[in-house]
């Protein structure tokens, strides 16, 4: 396919009209979907990109301002992009996920997504939102305080986007539709990248090695993003400490660590102070993964390098590639124990120009059981899950079916029938050990169902792992909305006893939380966003099983409560 050049001179030129002073500015790209070929490990593919870039194109923009993608898509996938962790307040059908807020971009045709930060800074990110394509089509959104505004911390030196991704040598497409007609388990990838790269640990890739090249003295602000599709990692910078100041674009009270722990989906920044003086060393930067479930999973470990300028060298390149280079100790593969107490050590600022709004009185109370499951094999097939059924995943035992036609404009329009079900269940249906010996019927029911909430509904929910098929961590993303995490522990949820251990003053507040393995986490929100919004595990390989769900939150009374009619461009199925 040939494609024209022109898209690629305009990708780089970001158009700015400015509006006033009091709602920022419009921010203009252009994002051309387009094939490009790729080489990592000493093989070459061609992949699904953004203007040619992998990874993708950064978006830069400040608390307030508008944004305006226009996406054209010349690849011969459909396509739709989500802008991860964006509130989107009033502008649910700019959200992205296929069949959920917008039919998916179909070949030749496109798409402007139009929405505007409010009341967020720090890092988010975007990437593809149908099928595996994610695994090539994703990039940082940097969020950057109003003018005039500082951050609440030392300012950086310098900032530096670090990307987490995965690489596989197969067409990951070809990856999930075996493993779907299968029912066992997807090949996991063959490396893990930093920024695209896989770096020096992996056989023939020394060449594509990440290197973060800094002065003595310095502090530099990391915008840390775990674009991986299926790995929670761990991250650690050799006889460096790292004081994380930012969760999921949400400011936290600062705290110092030699190594962090991110899911999929979620964002870190932290900064990096230097060594005061030329340390004569070099240090690998390292992520690995962290693992929970039963399954095969990618056992290696991606590297990039710190190395220092040395501030006497006359040479025009002062890093000198020669000298020591040392190794991160990274925790164990399953290392649950840090995993919690990196997660319990978060905590919001609470400050009075950052308040964390922790709703303290709940109208609705939910309980959700996560995890995996299965589904018969159809008749002369033969399936390779668990005793010759199919992989299936699911939340209350619903394992949800993608609709073939966007849900919210479905409810929208008020033609939900034969589309979606408003009767998702609340609780578990057939209540049991959740984290005990599983119930011997392990087969999940199949369904397009949501759940509704009246406009400004304080909500609470527990979400459970269990133990069918194994316990393991589910990261659990909520669009269009964050959460204040008041609690989380291990073993069944006690509603008679852990409510009084949840923590209602300064809860840290993400969009990404992981359930932890064979355990329940609590979080608060108030549905205060009209629209349909996307719940799912971000585990690209349990939502491609069903762990997912959507919640209707309907319109409010007044005119800024409902949601304005769809744009004239939204895509067809």
């Amino acid at each position: 396919m040939a494609i024209s050049i022109l898209p690629l001179m305009l990708s780089c030129i970001t158009l700015l009209s400015f509006t006033s002073m009091t709602t920022g500015i419009t921010r203009r790209y252009q994002f051309d979907i387009q094939m490009a070929n790729v080489t990592r490990l000493c093989q070459t593919k061609s992949i699904v990109t953004v203007n040619g870039q992998f990874p993708g194109p950064k978006i830069v923009v400040r608390e307030g301002d508008r944004l305006e993608v226009n996406v054209v898509n010349h690849v011969p996938y459909n396509i739709s992009l989500h802008w991860h962790g964006v509130r989107q307040l009033r502008s649910g059908w700019a959200d992205g996920p296929a069949y959920i807020t917008q039919c998916p971009i179909q070949t030749g045709e496109s798409y402007v997504y139009n929405f505007t930060i409010v009341g967020q800074r720090g890092t988010l990110w975007w990437h593809a939102h149908i099928s595996w394509l994610r695994a090539t089509v994703y990039g940082p959104i940097i969020i950057l305080p109003k003018l005039g505004v500082p951050y609440p911390f030392t300012k950086p030196y310098k900032e530096v986007r670090i990307l987490f991704g995965e690489w596989w040598k197969a067409d990951t497409e070809m990856v999930i539709q075996q493993a779907l007609q299968t029912g066992g388990g997807p090949n996991v990838s063959d490396a893990y990248t930093i920024n695209g790269l896989p770096g020096p640990l992996y056989n023939c890739s020394a060449q594509d090695t990440f290197k973060l090249k800094v002065k003595p003295g310095k502090t530099y602000l990391l915008r840390i993003i775990n674009s991986a599709l299926n790995d929670e990692l761990f991250f650690s910078i050799a006889n460096h400490s790292l004081t994380i100041v930012d969760v999921d674009a949400v400011y936290i009270k600062p705290f110092t660590t030699k190594t962090l722990h991110i899911t999929p989906g979620q964002t870190t920044n932290v900064l990096l102070t230097t060594h005061s003086n030329y340390p004569n060393a070099n240090f690998y930067m390292e992520a690995r993964p962290y693992v929970t479930g039963q399954g095969t999973f990618d056992n290696s470990t991606v590297a990039g390098i710190l190395e220092y300028e040395n501030p006497k060298s006359l040479s025009s390149s002062s890093f000198n590639k020669n000298l020591p280079l040392f190794r991160p100790t990274l925790p164990v593969l399953n290392d649950t124990s840090f995993a919690t107490n990196f997660s319990k050590t978060l905590r919001s600022l609470a400050n009075a120009q950052f308040p964390a709004n922790v709703p303290q009185t709940v109208d609705r109370k939910f309980f959700f059981t996560v995890g995996l499951g299965a589904n018969p094999c159809p008749k002369n097939r033969t399936c390779q899950g668990p005793n010759g059924t199919k992989f299936a995943a699911s939340i209350n035992n619903v394992s949800f079916v993608l609709p073939t036609k966007a849900l919210l404009e479905s409810h929208f329009s008020g033609k939900s029938r034969g589309v979606y079900a408003s009767n998702f269940p609340i609780m578990p249906l057939m209540p049991f050990n959740y984290t005990g010996t599983p119930p011997n019927n392990t087969f999940v029911t199949n369904g397009t169902k949501l759940l509704v909430l009246p406009f400004n509904t304080t909500v609470e929910l527990v979400m459970q792992d269990t133990s069918i098929l194994g316990a393991e961590s589910h990261p659990l993303h909520l669009h269009g909305f964050n959460f204040f995490v008041v609690g989380q522990g291990f073993g069944n949820y006690n509603l008679a006893k852990d409510p009084a251990g949840f923590n209602l003053v300064d809860p840290v507040e993400r969009n990404t939380v992981g359930v932890p393995p064979g355990g329940w986490v609590a979080i608060r929100f108030r549905a205060d966003n009209p629209g349909v919004w996307f719940m799912h595990c971000h585990l690209e390989v349990h939502i491609s099983w069903g762990l997912k769900m959507a919640w209707l939150v309907l319109d409010g009374n007044l005119p800024n409560q409902k949601l304005p009619p769809p744009p004239l461009d939204l895509p067809k199925c």
